[in-house]
């Protein structure tokens, strides 16, 4: 890993977890929505997330300490973003005759966002957010150190 690998591995999961919060947010904005642009109500979307690199910690490790030399050496590192996918959990269905999406016997189609699930996401990811901007931090402190050192 290079003297900047530790800043690429935060600055990514900085962004990742900042889409992270926007799905969230929008996923809490349209937790009443019934009807959207493609027909039925809104479908709640998850981030997923991939570890960029073959090896996790151990290869880093070795690699380290000198006892490999494979992918885990030129992986780098971070997380990346490979999708968001609409979550398959049922939909809520809540009697409402009064709706205009009510259906015939009353029923009304809610999205499957459930709020205080949106929540504990939300403070996980403002949480790992802030641990980032620390690790970063923390590095930048490091860096500037050695080169006080090296005057």
């Amino acid at each position: 890993m290079g003297l900047f690998g530790s800043l690429d591995i935060s600055a990514s999961a900085l962004s990742a977890e900042r889409l992270r919060m926007d799905v969230t947010a929008e996923n809490l904005a349209n937790a009443q929505s019934t009807r959207t642009a493609g027909g039925g109500p809104y479908r709640r979307k998850e981030v997923v997330v991939q570890a960029n690199g073959d090896g996790g910690f151990a290869g880093a490790l070795a690699t380290a300490r000198g006892g490999a030399t494979g992918s885990a050496a030129s992986a780098g590192g971070g997380v990346s973003v490979t999708g968001i996918v609409e979550d398959q959990t049922p939909n809520r269905l809540v009697y409402d005759p009064s709706h205009p999406d009510a259906n015939a016997q009353g029923y009304v189609s809610m999205p499957n966002v459930n709020p205080v699930t949106e929540m504990v996401d939300l403070i996980s990811a403002s949480r790992s957010y802030e641990a980032n901007v620390t690790a970063m931090q923390t590095s930048k402190q490091m860096f500037t150190k050695t080169l006080d050192l090296l005057r």
